[in-house]
């Protein structure tokens, strides 16, 4: 008799920064919305290029390129912001994350992820769920609620945006901090 073989099969967001794929599992993502006008915020880390107004709610957004080291590049029409929900501290938040341009949505089959790899003890990869496998090309899978540290997420979640907001940056492209404009 034959064992029933059970796969279990799951789906991914996949986007590019730079030249690399990387992709979230599909139950995180909320929507993908166009590159907007986002409201720079002081004191917050050089990766949060501020809020965004999500119908009728506050956003934090993340430039994915500057969290990673990748750098900034020109935006361009393929330019925009996947809406994660993550889990701060026991409660789901939301969080904008810039990315260069959303691919499609993939499955793959746990036989097609790799472990993440291990870069020694002075690299921290944990954010990196694994490798997913096709045809001749890895795509990284993001594990969100570890890409940041709770320091981070407490940063970009408090921040006192009614009190401290500049205003609203006239050019959506201007989602850099300002010293990387120079």
């Amino acid at each position: 008799m034959e064992k029933n073989r059970i796969t279990e099969i799951v789906q991914y967001l996949t986007f590019n920064l730079d030249e690399e794929i990387f992709a979230i599992n599909i139950n995180k993502i909320r929507e993908v919305i166009e590159l907007t006008t986002v409201t720079k915020v002081p004191r917050t880390p050089d990766f949060m290029c501020g809020v965004i107004n999500l119908r009728g709610g506050v956003v934090p957004v993340i430039d994915l390129r500057i969290k990673f080291g990748i750098e900034i590049a020109e935006r361009t029409v393929d330019t925009c912001i996947i809406i994660i929900e993550i889990t701060l501290e026991g409660e789901m938040t939301l969080i904008g994350a810039l990315v260069d341009s959303v691919q499609e949505v993939s499955e793959f089959e746990s036989s097609q992820i790799e472990p993440a790899p291990r870069i020694g003890t002075r690299l921290n990869t944990e954010f990196i769920e694994g490798m997913g496998k096709r045809d001749d090309e890895f795509i990284m899978i993001l594990d969100m609620d570890r890409v940041f540290s709770s320091e981070e997420l407490s940063a970009m979640q408090n921040a006192d945006v009614y009190t401290h907001a500049k205003e609203s940056a006239s050019d959506p492209e201007q989602c850099a901090p300002d010293n990387a404009l120079s």
